[in-house]
């Protein structure tokens, strides 16, 4: 499976089949995650930890997860750096574990008191904000199929809607030189699928946005970024992200966040 079709195919696992992760794959997925090259800078960390389903060891409170005893833990900086890059660089590590026949589940909750927050410390300054589960999936529950159904997480608004050039005036062509990373971009999960990320094309620049509908926003935008990175590619084309000092004009409520320059 190519990292086009992961990222067609992937979808959120909530019911898995009870066994731990093998060794080997404990190791590809934890020698991935320390191999991504992350553009962005901040503090994060990526752990994960096996729990014993005998111990009394109950996640079904978030996202109703069932039958997994791995999960990823991602230990997170307060500042919009942090939050970006975690979300760009886990997301790398979900669509891995897609490639590899395994499940995977963003969690964001308050873990206080639970058994995600035993053990090792996180380093100065990060916090517990996401749980993931990892194993390989099991039949979906019938809660399962529909939770899925009232969030409607397959569901994307139109490609037209999301990216513009023109100063935002006109939906970007489906012809631009950015186009199929964009439309793997508009493909990515994010918490409540509220889709918060827009762009705006000008010549060899892309200027991306985001709308604040949650907390998790811009994680949620490190999420698409990964889609597009991986995107870029995949085509053979290549490209940087960069701050810029004076950003395009936008609408009111977008805030911006990054741009990207093709090489």
């Amino acid at each position: 499976m190519d990292i086009i079709e992961a990222i067609k195919e992937r979808r959120s696992v909530r019911s898995y089949d009870g066994l731990a992760l093998k060794p080997g794959q404990r190791e590809a997925l934890m020698g991935y995650a320390r191999e991504i090259n992350n553009p962005f800078g901040g503090h994060f960390t990526i752990r994960l930890k096996e729990f014993d389903l005998r111990g009394g060891f109950r996640p079904s409170t978030y996202g109703m997860i069932r039958g997994a005893s791995d999960f990823f833990m991602l230990g997170i900086d307060d500042d919009e750096t942090s939050a970006l890059a975690a979300g760009f660089c886990f997301e790398h590590v979900v669509l891995r574990a897609w490639q590899l026949g395994l499940g995977t589940c963003w969690i964001a909750a308050t873990f206080k008191g639970t058994d995600f927050t035993t053990g090792e410390p996180w380093p100065e300054g990060e916090r517990l904000r996401i749980v993931c589960p990892v194993g390989t999936p099991a039949r979906k529950s019938i809660m399962e199929r529909i939770a899925r159904f009232a969030v409607g997480s397959r569901n994307r608004k139109p490609y037209g809607e999301l990216f513009f050039t023109d100063g935002f005036n006109t939906p970007l062509p489906a012809d631009n030189r950015f186009a199929r990373a964009l439309e793997m971009l508009r493909l990515a999960p994010s918490s409540t699928n509220s889709q918060p990320w827009r762009a705006s094309v000008e010549a060899h620049t892309v200027h991306f946005f985001y709308v604040a509908k949650s907390a998790l926003s811009v994680l949620d935008c490190g999420i698409g970024l990964c889609h597009f990175s991986e995107a870029e590619r995949y085509y053979g084309q290549c490209g940087r992200f960069y701050k810029t000092t004076v950003p395009p004009a936008s609408h009111s409520g977008w805030r911006y966040l990054i741009s990207y320059k093709a090489e």
